[in-house]
């Protein structure tokens, strides 16, 4: 590979986050663009439709939830009808019982509703973003694309989907495998991973295909940050437009970790979790029964002292916090911290990758 392209695309709620890397290029003038994330776009796609009066059938595959879900349910309420094929459906719950109940009709065919305004679910935008690569003459020849969404995974109907999601990250955890071990290339995804299946059935391309769970992709490129990386303990967090997820770090094993919703959390109540995930007095419990995910201990290795680098949209949760948090711009560019994120795991699980990716973002921190 003389001079390797590589796309990354971090999915989040309320952006889609996309980095074109090129090897022999300046990372600062790489090809980037900030859009707005499928659940906001689907969703305006539904205020469309509910304004103009006319029913709604969803197809395609299981996508991001958060503003899509609100946006159908006010559609509902309007007392406009919507049907969806089962994957699609998947959007708004694992169990499709529970689909039925908010008021969406199950159609078992992708051949739509007479009469029905049809909508396409989908996390992976890769035709128009090749259209807009295109139209700039940018290159739309890539040696590997890399994909980060948030998957909840499909839980059983008597497990909360909060608590099966983090039965997944600590699992991951306990492997041992570190932040890279949540990617996967697209024939390794775990069959419970439903949302990263999904991306991988909308893909026509025949590059690699590699997915990855976007809060370790934002942890691990918040280590980018040069006044991260020369940390040897830290607690990481990214705030993200929906979840906020915090990692201590000793060395660059994960010693604790917890996940919660972004909307739940006040600056207060933020830096209490972080000061008892740096003690190791974070109960699992506790964060569950404060609709957050849970928590994992594995020892403190720190003090509520800490060192804490902050990343995501939403990080203006802290300003003015007690923890002085350093505001961590991998690359002079925050936005693309999870795309910084891929890159470093799919150097690792194609390492014929690794020198062009260390030669452009540097020896890995």
């Amino acid at each position: 590979m003389a001079h390797p392209r590589v796309l990354a695309i971090d999915v989040g709620t309320g952006t889609q986050d996309i980095l074109v890397f090129e090897a022999g290029t300046v990372i600062e003038n790489a090809v980037q663009l900030i859009m707005p994330s499928p659940t906001a776009l689907l969703a305006e796609q539904v205020k469309q439709a509910t304004a103009d009066g006319a029913d709604l059938f969803l197809t395609g595959v299981t996508m991001g939830g958060g503003p899509d879900h609100w946006a159908v349910e006010a559609h509902l309420r309007r007392g406009l009808k919507v049907y969806a094929t089962p994957d699609a459906a998947r959007t708004f719950d694992d169990d499709l019982t529970r689909v039925e109940t908010m008021g969406v009709r199950i159609v078992d065919g992708p051949n739509g509703v007479a009469g029905a305004r049809r909508l396409e679910m989908r996390d992976f935008y890769f035709s128009e973003l090749m259209d807009a690569l295109r139209s700039f003459h940018v290159s739309t020849a890539f040696d590997a694309v890399a994909v980060a969404v948030f998957d909840h995974g499909a839980a059983p109907p008597d497990i909360s989907d909060r608590r099966f999601r983090f039965d997944y990250l600590r699992e991951q955890v306990e492997r041992g495998t570190g932040l890279d071990g949540f990617g996967f290339l697209a024939s390794e995804i775990p069959a419970r991973m439903t949302r990263m299946q999904a991306v991988v059935r909308t893909w026509t391309g025949s590059e690699p295909l590699f997915l990855m769970d976007t809060g370790p992709a934002a942890i691990l490129g918040a280590l980018e940050d040069p006044r991260v990386s020369e940390l040897e303990h830290a607690m990481v967090a990214n705030l993200g437009n929906f979840h906020t997820i915090a990692a201590l770090l000793d060395g660059r094993r994960i010693a604790g970790l917890f996940e919660h919703h972004t909307g739940e959390l006040t600056r207060e109540k933020l830096e209490g979790y972080l000061d008892a995930l740096a003690t190791g007095t974070l109960s699992n419990q506790a964060v569950f029964d404060d609709m957050g995910h849970g928590a994992l201990e594995l020892g403190a290795v720190a003090g509520p002292s800490a060192p804490l680098a902050l990343t995501g949209p939403r990080r203006a949760l802290l300003d003015g916090s007690r923890l002085r948090p350093n505001l961590a711009v991998p690359h002079g560019d925050m936005m693309l911290t999870g795309c910084f994120g891929l890159l470093r795991a799919l150097a690792v699980r194609l390492p014929d990758l690794g020198p062009a990716i260390a030669g452009q973002l540097g020896a890995r921190p």
